[in-house]
C-alpha cells in the first residue's frame, strides 16, 4: 500500500510498533478502529480476525512466547474493549506485555454525544502498568511510552486509547529515542554477604520463577545450577527455565497438593535458599512464608522489589535476574550438597505420585500425548483439574514449551494461546489441553483455527464436569450444585467448522487418534471421555 504522507497518528503509533518485533495484531475491528487497521497493514503488522476479543488477547500473548515481541490487541469502542478486560488483566498477572488498541469516541463529540461513551483508561488503569490517549503532535512519543512500559521491568499490558479523529489527523514530528536501561547488577557489602551464604550451603535449593524468562536468563541458570550443583524448584510459568530431563531439576510447585507435600518439607528442611527471579504471584496461599529468614539463609534476587509480602528473604536484590545470577554465583565451587540423599528421596516421591500407567484417566491421556508428540512440542492448558496434573507430568526441556494462565488461571485460554503460538512458529507442533468447561466458552474460535488452516492438535477432558471445582464441593461435604453440565459431541462440533474429529476412550485410540493428527492438513479435536471424579488422588 501507499505510505500517507504527510503519516497520520495511526502510522507513528503502527511504526513504533513495528520497530519492536510486531509483526502480528489481533482482534474484532468495528467503524471506530479501521485507521488503526490500516496503519498496521502499512507497518508491515498482520492482522487476524477473531471471534472474540478476550481470546484474540491469548493468541496475542501466544505468539509473544515464540518471538519475544509484545502482543497486540485491538478493540473497538464500548462493548469490544469490555470484552478485552479479562485477557488485559491476565496479561497484568501473568506479566505478559501486550499493547491493546481501543478507539474512543473524539472528546469534542463525547460533549453532546452518549451512545458507546465510556472512559476506557479508567476501565484499565487497575489491570495495566499504564493508560495513553494518543494525540497526533505526540504519537510518536506516547507509542514509544507505551512500549517501554510494556516492556520493561516486569513486563505488562499498557492502554492506548485512539481517539477516531486523531488517528487520521497528521502526526507530529518523531522525538530523539529515550536509551534503555542496561542490565543492573548486585554490588557492595550486601553482595559479599550473600556470597559468603551460598558458599557455604549444605542443604540448598534454588526456586526460580517467572522474572528468569523476562530477563533471558534461563542459560545463567543452567551454569550456576551446573557448577554448584543445587537442586531447582520452578514455578509453573518457569517450567524449562532448567530442562526438565535434567538430574537437577525438580520440576514445577505451587499448585498441586502432592507434589507440594513433598517439596514444601523440603524447603523448610534447607539451610539457604536461592530465589532465582522468583515471582509469587503464580502460587498458592500455602506459599505464604512457607521458608523462615530467621533461621535459614534466604538470598532473593527479582525485578521489581518485594511489595507482596507472600515471603521474606534474609537479602534482597532488585536488578537483572541474570546478571544478579552471575554476581552471586560465579567463582563459587561446587561442594558436596544434601548429604543425606533427601534428594533423590524427594525426586523418587515426585515420581511415584504421579504414575503414568493407568488404564486410562487423565493421567493416561497425558502421557500418551508426551509419548507421541516430538520434542520442541509447544503444548498450552486451560484452567482445571487437567492443568493441575498435567502442569506435574508434563516435562519442558526448554522454557516456554507449556504456556498456561498460572497467575489469574483463566478459563478460555488454552485454544487461543495455541493458535497465537502456531502462527507464530508454524514450524512447532503445537498442542491445546483444555477441559470442556474452558472449550465451551471460546468454541466459537474453533472456526478461527479452521478459518487460518492450522494444524493445531485439541485434546479435551471430556467428564461433563468443573471437574476441580466439583472435587471441591465433595471435600467441603458441600452438595453437588452448579457444577455439572452435557457430556457434548466435541468431535462432532470439530467438523462441523470444518476441522478433524475424534472421540477416544481408550491409549489405543488415543494413540491413532494422534498419529492421524500429525499428518492432518488442517486442526484436529481429540475429545478423551473420561469419568467424573477420574482426578480424585491425582492431583
Amino acid at each position: 500500500m501507499t505510505p500517507h504522507d504527510p503519516p497520520r497518528a495511526a502510522d507513528a503509533l503502527a511504526q513504533r510498533l513495528a520497530e519492536a518485533g510486531c509483526r502480528r495484531a489481533f482482534g474484532m475491528p468495528g467503524g471506530e478502529v479501521l485507521t488503526i487497521l490500516d496503519a498496521l497493514k502499512g507497518a508491515g503488522i498482520a492482522f487476524h480476525l477473531v471471534a472474540h476479543e478476550n481470546a484474540g488477547g491469548f493468541m496475542a500473548e501466544g505468539g509473544h512466547h515464540m518471538d519475544g515481541a509484545p502482543g497486540v490487541l485491538v478493540a473497538t469502542v464500548g462493548p469490544g474493549a469490555l470484552n478485552a478486560v479479562n485477557t488485559v488483566a491476565n496479561a497484568w498477572q501473568e506479566r505478559v506485555p501486550l499493547i491493546v488498541l481501543t478507539g474512543c469516541v473524539d472528546a469534542e463529540a463525547a460533549e453532546t454525544y452518549t451512545h458507546q461513551v465510556l472512559d476506557h483508561r479508567a476501565v484499565f488503569a487497575p489491570v495495566t502498568k499504564a493508560t495513553f490517549t494518543l494525540s497526533a503532535d505526540e504519537a510518536d512519543t506516547i507509542a514509544d511510552k507505551a512500549v517501554a512500559a510494556a516492556t520493561e521491568g516486569r513486563p505488562g499490558p499498557v492502554l492506548i486509547d485512539v481517539p477516531i479523529a486523531v488517528a487520521d489527523a497528521p502526526a507530529g514530528p518523531a522525538r530523539r529515542r529515550r536509551v534503555p536501561a542496561g542490565p543492573v547488577a548486585p554490588a557492595g557489602p550486601d553482595l559479599d554477604r550473600a556470597r559468603a551464604m551460598l558458599d557455604a550451603a549444605e542443604r540448598p535449593v534454588i526456586v526460580a520463577g517467572l522474572d528468569l524468562l523476562n530477563d533471558g536468563a534461563a542459560d545463567d541458570l543452567a551454569r550456576a545450577a551446573a557448577r554448584l550443583g543445587w537442586p531447582v524448584v520452578t514455578s509453573y510459568k518457569a517450567k524449562g527455565v532448567l530442562s526438565e530431563h535434567n538430574a537437577l531439576s525438580l520440576g514445577g510447585a505451587g499448585l498441586s497438593p502432592r507434589a507440594d507435600k513433598v517439596l514444601v518439607p523440603l524447603l523448610q528442611s534447607a539451610d539457604t535458599i536461592l530465589l532465582a527471579g522468583y515471582d509469587p504471584i503464580e502460587m498458592r496461599p500455602g506459599w505464604r512464608e512457607i521458608w523462615d529468614p530467621s533461621r535459614q539463609n534466604v538470598v532473593e534476587i527479582a525485578a521489581a522489589p518485594n511489595h507482596h509480602y507472600m515471603h521474606q528473604a534474609t537479602l534482597s536484590f532488585t536488578c537483572d535476574t541474570g546478571a544478579g545470577l552471575r554476581a552471586l554465583t560465579d567463582g563459587l565451587a561446587a561442594k558436596p550438597v544434601w548429604a543425606d540423599g533427601a534428594i533423590e528421596d524427594a525426586r523418587t516421591a515426585l515420581d511415584r505420585a504421579f504414575p503414568e500407567d493407568e488404564d486410562w484417566g487423565p493421567a493416561a491421556v497425558i502421557a500418551e500425548c508426551r509419548a507421541a508428540l516430538p520434542p520442541g512440542t509447544i503444548a498450552t492448558v486451560d484452567s482445571g483439574a487437567h492443568r493441575i496434573l498435567l502442569s506435574q507430568m508434563w516435562r519442558c526441556e526448554a522454557p516456554r514449551r507449556l504456556l498456561q494462565s498460572s497467575g489469574l488461571c483463566t478459563m478460555g485460554c488454552a485454544l487461543p494461546l495455541a493458535m497465537g503460538a502456531k502462527i507464530a512458529a508454524p514450524e512447532r507442533t503445537v498442542v491445546a489441553f483444555t477441559g470442556d468447561g474452558g472449550l465451551l466458552m471460546g468454541a466459537g474460535e474453533l472456526a478461527t483455527l479452521a478459518e487460518t488452516g492450522l494444524p493445531v492438535i485439541v485434546v479435551v477432558f471430556v467428564d461433563a464436569s468443573l471437574a476441580l471445582i466439583e472435587l471441591k464441593q465433595r471435600q467441603r461435604q458441600l452438595a453437588n450444585s452448579g457444577v455439572d453440565f452435557a457430556r457434548h459431541d466435541f468431535a462432532a462440533v470439530a467438523r462441523a467448522f470444518g476441522g478433524a474429529g475424534h472421540r477416544v476412550g481408550s491409549r489405543a485410540a488415543l494413540r491413532a487418534a494422534l498419529a492421524e493428527a500429525r499428518t492432518h492438513d488442517g486442526f484436529t479435536l481429540i475429545a478423551a471421555d473420561i469419568e467424573r471424579g477420574a482426578y480424585d488422588g491425582r492431583i
